[in-house]
């Protein structure tokens, strides 16, 4: 077996242990007993019903998609405005602000999370919907500001001066011309947010207000009590959303790509 071989193999093995729990997951989710096991008994939608019959989780559901929503909106305008502000000016503290911005990513999210719940102790503000929002904004603001630049350096100036030469005021220029270009980026970056927010429990633990309950920290309580098949279930919907918005986002991007605009 020749270095290549070998590094093939080595790379598959590592993939494959990676991934196959949530195989596993996905595969059990269907399964027809109750007790999650091999060999599976027959395939089944009964725990899928019994998910969507359940008010805790379904309750959990609606608060992690409202938060993702409003961290998704939040999120996406501060980073709009940083992202225009990083590319199109020149300040002083530029450096600065640039670092400060992309430091969330940077520190591990345990630290983050307990030092802005310290500071807030500090301040006697109590945890709320309101707390844990900003939190997770703060969290998925850098992936936010990182795509939209990544596109805004790739927009000529031209376009923006030749919409001014023309009579277009500042916001017209931006609305006209700068955001159906930033269109693609616009989009995946509120979509990552989104995902970001969506599957986020490391913080989520800390901020979060006594008695609301997210579908990541729902399924930490579940599983501290027992395993029930419903967990099976409820994983497999979170692994297709947690996946397939990211995919969602990437293809939006490359299909208002491609468009003429």
């Amino acid at each position: 077996m020749n270095a290549w071989a070998f590094i093939r193999f080595y790379t598959i093995m590592v993939y494959t242990f990676m991934f196959a729990p949530i195989a596993v997951v996905l595969l059990l989710a269907f399964n027809s007993s109750q007790f999650g096991g091999f060999p599976i008994e027959g395939l089944s939608l009964r725990w899928f019903h019994a998910l969507f019959e359940n008010e805790a989780i379904m309750r959990a559901f609606r608060t992690s998609f409202s938060l993702g929503l409003l961290t998704a909106l939040v999120a996406t305008t501060i980073g709009i405005l940083a992202a225009m502000a990083l590319v199109r000016y020149q300040f002083r503290g530029k450096d600065w602000v640039t670092t400060f911005l992309i430091s969330p990513v940077l520190v591990p999210e345990t630290v983050l999370a307990v030092g802005l719940l310290i500071f807030l102790r500090w301040l006697h503000m109590p945890r709320s919907f309101t707390l844990l929002l900003l939190g997770h904004s703060i969290i998925a603001l850098p992936f936010v500001v990182l795509v939209v630049q990544a596109r805004l350096v790739g927009i000529r100036r031209e376009y923006e001066e030749a919409a001014r030469s023309l009579g277009a005021s500042p916001m017209q220029t931006f609305f006209s011309v700068t955001f159906p270009l930033l269109l693609p980026a616009i989009f995946a970056g509120a979509l990552f947010a989104f995902t970001i927010s969506f599957d986020n429990i490391t913080a989520t633990i800390f901020w979060r207000p006594s008695g609301m309950e997210t579908v990541p920290t729902q399924i930490f309580g579940m599983l501290r009590h027992s395993v029930s098949p419903e967990i099976n279930a409820l994983g497999f919907v979170m692994i297709c959303i947690t996946v397939g918005v990211p995919l969602l986002a990437g293809g939006l991007a490359r299909y208002f790509s491609r468009r003429k605009i």
